[in-house]
């Protein structure tokens, strides 16, 4: 199928939900319901009961998003949005079978493949019945990234939460009252975690955590956890408040605290939490390419204290990404969250609460999309929700529920200025059926009803770990496949996989009198049966200038490099090279743990010659290997800022193409809106007319049968009045034509209107295909550091530490 053999809904822009549907009749109309996707940057709400159909509606949303190249972030506290990647063009009951649930397949009398067979049928007709076929299935296969993530689990894709707390961005930290608010979330949600009873908000633990991320957040420096109890134990201040340290908070009290995040590091338990991607929106967002995602999170296998650090930590980073992004009109990304009970409660504060209130009053000046479903209507705050522009609204469980959901509804009409019809919109809500919903968009002129369409993906149900694992299974391997070659140079020389032999022990070294010498600190427990060893790197910060003015580019970047020092590799490994931001070399000491054992340096070291050689060889191993790559387009005029990668600038290039869509979209709509009201006032008009032509029709009908009667009757009695009964009949005649004329004016009229709006629709097709993101050359730039400005300063040696089996096998712990 072709572009131009699309259907209509897919050439708009816009998403297909369903079709309207008519009380009366109980049944839907013809043309579909197509909502507008920038509607949703003013954020929607679902509320339904379960078997309302809420969840496939939400599904049908996202479904759309992905097809209009929106990403998709979706939080899955049940466990069924991971339906989202049960997609099969092919309609195959060989693969609907691994999904088919055999309780179900038994009930129905059936066995498993033969149900199979029968689930992939009703799918087929059911697609059919709204007007889609397998091709569309196809083409929401292929338009996003669809992944499954379990922070805390290993069902899923890893996502690392606890290992560090990141600086939020500089835009965030020069807003007091964002970064109070992101401070205070994020201890709240570290104390939860913990299961502390302190007051989240004004215990000591909370002030002196709040104090030491503030700290060293507004230095730009991130912290992890090690950091954090190093921090706890050593504070790098005297005083809190008009208080001295020691009295606020008396060192040995502090130390309980230490232990306690200790425990929740040592914890095997939580060793998930250590693993997996770093928690990134851009990468949760879109792929390194620039492909958008829907990236599912999954938590339902998370206790009630992790759910919510979870949610408020993913939370908070939203908004540090959100206050990094341009502004925009257009739709950039959604943020999903099914079933919100607990987390937007009406009196309550949670550590959830206050980042959800900064997303739905200020993403919408970001682009970003906030949706929020839930069964429990009488747990949302409403208030928080009056700027909603979109409520999706189903059956309802109780009299209650509906009556809550009213008071919300016409306190979000009333906010957008709308008048608030409550027995009409009562009587509405009554008589709602499975898959039927009241719509009210802020951005329409009333309410509608209509009925959800079919999903694409498969709706089996929430998947439990094993169906997750399955899902996965191909993308964990592709993922560990798929670790940056410099990152695995550097684990084969250090050993992380199984190695041949043991690592030799050693002395620790002297080293010349300008050699710094630093012991990396741990951040993951010793396992059992292993010993602790550190391994030598050479540990430098090189400077490098880069410069070009056609790229608007002069800036200088302070990277830090670790190369391996081992003996037996007779000097520095400079092909394993590693670069690092500066902040991420995390802790340091000068000395390393007791009973721990150090592995042989390499003997040049011991030389200061060889420092000196080494720094000259390291700049220009630095300017080989170093550089920063940009991306520019001719149309729109783009160019990517230094650091920005090639997924990063693709994302922003395609809002960039989808607001200039929108934008001529609009101007094209303005330009066509007169031609359009004319023809519809020339509608009015012939439609008028032949409403007065019929009715004198009429009385030209009426007046030819009294004057036939009357003519019968004067010939009974001798009258005659034949041209009296001529003059009638002739001009009922002429009555017919004048209808015939109307009536064909009035189709002439229609058509002009249908051949207006399918001109106005082929245009609107024109200016999409013109700004797709296929159709822009994307031009690479390679700019190098100018090899007379590198600098390498703080020479030294780190050590890093290991875990060192008895095998040989060996782990990091840094």
């Amino acid at each position: 199928m072709t572009e131009t053999d699309l259907p209509a809904y897919e050439k708009l822009g816009a998403f297909y939900l369903g079709r309207p549907w008519d009380p009366k009749t109980g049944e839907t109309v013809e043309e579909p319901l197509l909502y507008d996707a920038r509607d949703l940057v003013t954020h929607a709400i679902c509320v339904g009961m379960t078997g309302s159909g809420k969840t496939g509606l939400c599904i049908d949303l996202l479904e759309e998003a992905a097809i209009d190249g929106i990403p998709s972030l979706v939080i899955d506290v049940k466990g069924d949005m991971g339906n989202l990647l049960l997609h099969f063009p092919e309609l195959r009951g060989e693969d609907f079978a691994p999904w088919t649930d055999p309780g179900e397949a038994q009930r129905a009398g059936r066995g498993l493949e033969e149900h199979a067979d029968a689930m992939a049928e009703v799918w087929r007709k059911g697609l059919g019945k709204w007007d889609q076929d397998p091709d569309r299935i196809k083409r929401l296969a292929e338009a996003a990234d669809f992944s499954i993530y379990t922070p805390g689990g290993d069902a899923g894709l890893g996502l690392t939460v606890l290992r560090s707390f990141a600086a939020p961005p500089e835009e965030l930290r020069e807003d007091r009252e964002l970064f109070a608010d992101r401070v205070q979330a994020s201890v709240a949600g570290l104390l939860a975690l913990l299961g502390s009873s302190a007051d989240p908000l004004q215990s000591r633990e909370a002030v002196l955590l709040s104090n030491l991320l503030t700290h060293h957040w507004q230095e730009g420096h991130d912290l992890d956890l090690a950091g954090l109890i190093h921090g706890v134990q050593s504070p790098p201040f005297d005083k809190l408040g008009v208080l001295d340290l020691e009295t606020f908070f008396p060192a040995k009290d502090r130390t309980g605290l230490a232990l306690s995040i200790n425990s929740l590091l040592a914890s095997p338990g939580f060793q998930s939490w250590l693993e997996g991607e770093p928690l990134d929106i851009s990468r949760l967002l879109w792929t390194p390419e620039g492909k958008p995602r829907v990236s599912v999170i999954s938590i339902a296998h998370l206790s009630d204290a992790e759910r919510m650090f979870f949610v408020t930590t993913l939370l908070g980073e939203m908004v540090s990404w959100m206050r990094t992004q341009s502004g925009t009109g257009s739709l950039r990304a959604l943020l999903y969250m099914d079933e919100i009970f607990g987390y937007f409660p009406p009196s309550a504060s949670p550590p959830s609460k206050k980042p959800m209130l900064t997303l739905l009053k200020q993403a919408r000046a970001f682009g970003i999309g906030v949706v929020l479903a839930t069964q429990n209507p009488v747990d949302l705050d409403y208030k928080g929700l009056s700027n909603t522009g979109t409520w999706f609204l189903g059956r309802l469980q109780t009299e209650r529920d509906k009556l809550r959901v009213l008071d919300g509804l016409e306190g979000a009409m009333s906010t957008g200025g709308q008048s608030f019809n409550r027995k009409e919109l009562d009587a509405m809500l009554s008589g709602l059926g499975k898959r039927v919903f009241l719509l009210h968009n802020v951005h329409e002129d009333g309410p509608v009803l209509f009925q959800t369409r079919f999903a694409l993906n498969y709706l089996r149900g929430p998947l439990d770990r094993a169906g997750i694992a399955r899902l996965m299974k191909e993308r964990k391997a592709a993922v560990a496949a798929a670790q940056p070659p410099a990152k695995k140079a550097t684990d084969s020389a250090a050993g992380s996989t199984a190695a041949p032999e043991s690592p030799a022990a050693a002395a620790r070294p002297s080293l010349p009198a300008d050699v710094t010498e630093q012991f990396a600190e741990t951040v993951r427990p010793l396992p059992d049966g292993a010993r602790l060893v550190y391994r030598p790197f050479l540990d430098a910060e090189v400077r490098l200038h880069f410069s070009r003015a056609s790229l608007s580019t002069d800036l200088w970047e302070t990277r830090r490099t670790r190369v391996p020092l081992l003996e037996q590799q007779n000097g520095p490994a400079w092909k394993e090279a590693e670069y690092l931001k500066p902040d991420e070399a995390g802790y340091a000491g000068d000395d390393p743990e007791d009973e721990a054992a150090l592995e042989e340096l390499c003997s040049e070291a011991l030389n200061a010659k060889s420092w000196k050689s080494w720094s000259k060889n390291l700049i220009s191993e630095a300017y080989q290997t170093q550089a920063l790559t940009f991306w520019r387009t001719k149309k729109p005029k783009l160019v990517s800022v230094a650091g920005e990668t090639r997924g990063d600038f693709t994302a922003r290039l395609d809002l960039a193409l989808r607001e200039a869509r929108d934008e001529d979209i609009d101007k094209l709509r303005d330009r066509y809106r007169t031609k359009l009201r004319t023809a519809e006032d020339r509608i009015r008009r012939a439609e008028s007319k032949l409403e007065k032509e019929e009715e004198q029709l009429s009385q030209a009908k009426t007046d030819k049968w009294m004057t036939l009667g009357g003519s019968l009757l004067g010939s009974l009695f001798g009258r005659k009045s034949r041209k009296s009964t001529l003059s009638r009949v002739n001009k009922a005649s002429r009555e017919k034509i004048d209808v015939r004329a109307a009536e064909e004016d009035l189709e002439s009229k229609r058509q002009m209107h249908v051949d207006l709006e399918r001109e106005l629709q082929d245009e609107i097709s024109e200016l999409e295909s013109e700004w797709r993101l296929d159709n822009i050359d994307v031009e690479e730039i390679v700019l190098r550091p100018k090899k007379s400005d590198i600098a390498v300063s703080e020479l030294g040696v780190r050590w890093l530490p290991f875990a060192v089996f008895d095998n040989g096998r060996t782990q990091p712990l840094g």
